[in-house]
């Protein structure tokens, strides 16, 4: 189902559509190993342009998806968060998932929990989503901090399946939230 959602917006924070000029600082946010530390390898340009042409793709055909994010106060750049649907399959999925990726510059500020709240509030009002999911490498406490800070409760624990074995990143956690009851 198509959904109409342009932008989305916070107190601070504006997700919106992406634009051409935000491929450069998401290019430089994909190869910062600070940024990258819990995935499996930095991302070069041409990688990180594939990237964003497939998360603008999917927001095209689906009119919701992984918002660039921006500081309303500057209009900077700040990376991306959103709902996706993962493309690996495990017991949990099908699923929707709220995740995000933030410039390390801008961490501890509180953007990656505000921004996600918005998305969870879409996936659940206008989405109609039962559930929504997010998963991180097990030893990525800075991002299981933001679950557990947006209302998210652990699920368990599992093996990623397109990390190899014995790759320190490949054991991860599950973590999701119930769509608030109705009136």
């Amino acid at each position: 189902m198509m959904h109409d959602c342009s932008s989305l917006e916070t107190p601070r924070l504006l997700l919106r559509p992406w634009r051409d000029a935000d491929l450069g600082p998401f290019a430089a946010l994909n190869a910062d190993p600070r940024v990258m530390e819990f995935f499996p390898a930095l991302l070069d340009r041409a990688q990180s342009d594939a990237l964003a042409a497939r998360i603008r793709a999917f927001m095209a055909d689906a009119g919701w998806g992984l918002w660039a994010l921006e500081l309303k106060e500057s209009g900077e750049f700040l990376g991306f968060t959103g709902l996706a649907r993962p493309v690996f399959e495990h017991v949990f999925t099908p699923c929707v998932e709220v995740g995000w990726r933030i410039t390390a510059a801008h961490w501890g500020h509180g953007y990656a929990p505000e921004a996600a709240t918005a998305c969870l509030d879409f996936g659940f009002r206008e989405l109609g989503l039962a559930e929504i999911v997010s998963f991180t490498s097990a030893i990525n406490v800075r991002s299981i901090r933001v679950m557990e800070k947006i209302g998210l409760e652990k699920r368990g624990e599992f093996e990623h399946p397109n990390i190899p074995e014995g790759n320190p990143l490949r054991p991860h956690v599950l973590y999701g939230k119930r769509a608030p009851a109705g009136p």
